[in-house]
C-alpha cells in the first residue's frame, strides 16, 4: 500500500484546495494519504509554523496562493527539503489569461465574493475547528470571540455553533495545574466570555462522560472538593480580568450562543456587526 503525507495550503478557505484533491486522489486505489490542511495562509508567520510541520512530515504539497512572497517562500523551502510543490491552478489561469488577453486578479479568495456571507460561515467554522481546546493561541487576535471555562462546560459545542452563525470563536480549558497562555490576558479584539456552571452539575456531566468512555467514573476529575475549587478558580480568574460570564448550568448550546452573541453586539454598540 502506498503511504503520503498530502499538505494543502491554500491563502482563503481551502475549499477549491480539497475538492481538487480529492477528485485526483479518487484515481488511486490501496493509496493510504494523511492530509495536512492549511487554509487561510496570509503571512510568511503563518508560513513558517506550517514549513516546520511539513519538514516533520514529507510528502506532496499542493497550494493555492497568490501572494508572491509567501509561494517564493514555500517553493524555495519545498525545493531545499527536495519535496514537489504543486500550484494547483497555475496550469488554469495561464491558459485563462492568454484566451482572455488579460492577467488574472492575485486576490485570495475573490471567487468567493458572490456569496460572501457563505463563505463568511467558511471561514469561522475552519478556524474555530483550527482553535478548539486552547490550540494555536498564538492567532486568538484574530478571532471573534474567545470562550474560557473548566472542562465540560460546554466550550467546544457552543464554538461550533456560533462559528455556523459566522464568528470567528476560539476556546481554552481553565485548569489549575496547567494555566492559560499569557496571551489571552492581552487581548483586545475578541471579546472573552467565560462559561460558569454549578459543580453538582459538572460533576454529573462528567461521571456521563467517564462512563461513555468506558473508565472508572470515581477520579479527582469527579471529585466534589476538586471540581468545587476548579470552579473556584476559574471564576476568580473572570472576575480578575473583568470577563462577562455565563452560567451554563441550565442553558442549551443555542441558548448559551445567544446570550454570547447578545454580549458581542452590546460590545460593538449593539449593532450587530460581523453576524451572519
Amino acid at each position: 500500500m502506498s503511504r503520503l503525507h498530502l499538505h494543502l495550503l491554500s491563502d482563503s478557505t481551502g475549499e477549491t484546495l480539497e475538492m481538487i484533491a480529492k477528485a485526483a486522489l479518487a484515481q488511486f486505489d490501496a493509496a493510504e494519504v494523511t492530509r495536512h490542511f492549511w487554509p487561510m495562509v496570509r503571512s510568511l508567520q503563518h508560513l513558517e509554523r506550517i514549513l516546520s510541520d511539513i519538514a516533520a512530515n514529507p510528502g506532496l504539497v499542493l497550494f493555492t496562493l497568490v501572494n508572491e512572497e509567501i509561494r517564493g517562500r514555500l517553493e524555495e523551502q519545498c525545493k531545499g527539503l527536495g519535496l514537489p510543490a504543486v500550484s494547483a491552478l497555475d496550469a488554469v489561469l495561464d491558459a485563462l489569461e492568454q484566451s482572455l488577453g488579460q492577467e488574472a486578479k492575485a486576490r485570495p479568495g475573490r471567487q468567493h465574493a458572490m456569496d460572501a456571507a457563505y463563505f463568511a460561515r467558511v471561514e469561522a467554522i475552519q478556524f474555530t475547528i483550527a482553535h478548539d481546546d486552547g490550540v494555536a493561541w498564538e492567532n486568538w487576535e484574530e478571532a471573534d470571540i474567545v470562550l474560557a471555562g473548566v472542562s465540560r462546560t460546554s466550550k467546544t459545542p457552543t464554538s461550533i455553533y456560533l462559528a455556523n452563525r459566522g464568528y470567528k470563536t476560539a476556546n481554552i480549558p481553565i485548569v489549575i495545574e496547567s494555566p492559560p497562555p499569557p496571551a489571552l490576558f492581552g487581548l483586545r479584539h475578541p471579546l472573552v466570555v467565560g462559561l460558569t456552571t454549578a459543580p453538582e452539575r459538572l460533576i454529573q456531566v462528567r461521571r456521563n462522560r467517564l462512563l461513555s468512555l468506558n473508565q472508572a467514573p470515581d477520579t479527582a476529575y469527579v471529585d466534589q472538593e476538586r471540581v468545587a475549587r476548579e470552579v473556584q478558580f476559574a471564576r476568580r480568574m473572570f472576575a480578575d480580568n473583568g470577563w462577562p460570564v455565563i452560567d451554563v448550568t441550565r442553558r442549551s448550546i443555542e441558548e448559551t450562543a445567544a446570550a454570547v452573541i447578545n454580549l458581542l453586539n452590546e460590545r460593538r454598540g449593539g449593532d450587530g456587526v460581523g453576524a451572519i
